[in-house]
């Protein structure tokens, strides 16, 4: 079978979270966006781990809420600090995991995000002990990565590195980026969201398509592990432009530069603020390959994006407004999920649930016609539609779904396989 996950959210007890992560609104929240499993997250946090224990219990490793699957996972930041990305195949694993890190964490009660005294050998030394997974977050986010505290995933984990089996790409970055470092052919690619908030925006925005046996923890692993016919079968996430550190910016004004004018600069902004050096470029310094040579293991990478998003464009909105998550919700109570309405159900099936101008935008995200100006310096990047929505074909309906444009097109950055999520979903 065939299932969605998001391996990589937060609860209510990490700092920077809405109050409203809680399981009872994640499961709700999955279910609006079609997602079969998700890590916990914070799985090291007490009380967090109290509520997860509560759920039914479908194995050591496997929790289940209204139909919602939950593994338990975590995010460290370790002393250079790195961010990686901890998955636990049982209850008595992360209690193992817990004790070993004991004395070396910032109390486990105060923060479900802990912060390791130790670097990321020393953590995957524990990790690779207790049996857990480990591999890096966001890896090429300028603020608290791999790749901006080290050129190589050896200089992080050392001899252990061959024990890492996979690394989270991030909103900044897709497999057209990662692929042109040698180092990751091995590897398999996490898209995730990071959400710190259970609503639409923000649950889900990157997940994957994995192929299992059964929805449990131990499968999943087998599917990042890439054993027997498990795999990832598709990497779904917003356009990398739409990320907040896409591009070198300065982090006060959010003026772009080039890396040779950043450099020019050194890295002060005309209004003096601090130039962010973006994943793009970060990308550009640490690639050993002119163009992305993905392996054979290496599934697609589709570009989605939220679809309270594009209504809000439709409305010139923002996303949290009565108005479009009035026609956000009344989409969903129809048609089941966010991946029916953007990709599989045809437009005019839509037609008597929504406004014309917001099937339109619905239709220009289908035909590729949405445009992203890419984000920096920690700005997300802007989604822009159209003017003319009424020249979009409304003929767009499901298989015809393409890739989303960028403002700035490099036929050099695309993913060596094109194709569209309706293939796989």
């Amino acid at each position: 079978m065939e299932i969605n996950i998001d391996l990589h959210i937060h609860s209510k007890y990490s700092g920077g979270t809405s109050e409203d992560m809680n399981l009872a609104n994640l499961a709700r929240g999955a279910s609006q966006k079609g997602i079969h499993l998700i890590g916990s997250g914070d799985g090291l946090h007490p009380a967090w781990l109290r509520e997860i224990k509560g759920l039914r219990s479908v194995d050591e490793g496997t929790f289940e809420i209204e139909r919602l699957r939950v593994i338990l996972t975590c995010e460290i930041e370790d002393s250079n600090r790195v961010h990686h990305l901890l998955i636990f195949p049982a209850v008595s694993k992360l209690e193992d995991f817990s004790e070993k890190i004991a004395g070396r964490v910032s109390d486990l009660s105060t923060d479900g995000r802990p912060r390791f005294h130790g670097n990321g050998l020393d953590l995957a030394q524990i990790a690779q002990d207790c049996d857990v997974l480990i591999g890096p977050c966001h890896a090429f986010t300028p603020w608290t990565s791999v790749y901006a505290a080290f050129d190589t995933l050896r200089a992080c984990y050392g001899d252990l590195v061959k024990h890492v089996q996979y690394l989270e790409l991030g909103l900044s970055a897709d497999t057209s980026y990662a692929d042109r470092i040698s180092e990751l052919h091995n590897l398999t690619f996490l898209t995730n969201s990071d959400a710190h908030s259970p609503w639409p925006l923000r649950l889900a925005r990157e997940f994957m398509r994995v192929q299992v046996e059964e929805i449990t923890c131990a499968e999943v692993i087998r599917a990042l592990r890439r054993e027997g016919q498990r795999r990832v079968v598709v990497n779904v996430g917003v356009p990398p432009e739409e990320g907040k550190y896409n591009e070198s910016a300065c982090i006060k004004c959010f003026r772009h530069y080039t890396l040779s004018e950043a450099k020019k600069r050194g890295w002060r902004c005309t209004c003096g603020g601090r130039i962010k050096k973006g994943v793009k470029d970060r990308v550009e310094e640490l690639a050993d390959l002119e163009k992305p040579a993905s392996p054979a293991h290496r599934p697609p990478y589709i570009h989605i994006i939220p679809l309270t998003e594009i209504i809000a464009r439709a409305e010139h909105s923002t996303p949290n407004t009565k108005k479009v998550l009035g026609i956000w919700n009344e989409l969903i109570t129809t048609f089941g999920n966010e991946v029916n309405i953007l990709i599989d159900t045809p437009l005019e099936a839509l037609e008597k649930h929504a406004p014309q101008h917001v099937l339109r935008a619905i239709a220009a995200f289908r035909a590729g016609k949405i445009v992203v100006k890419p984000g920096g310096g920690g700005q997300y990047g802007e989604i822009i539609i159209p003017e003319d929505l009424e020249n979009v074909e409304m003929e767009c309906s499901a298989g015809n779904a393409g890739p989303v444009e960028k403002e700035k097109t490099d036929d050099s950055k695309k993913p060596k396989t094109q194709a569209t999520l309706d293939q796989y979903l």
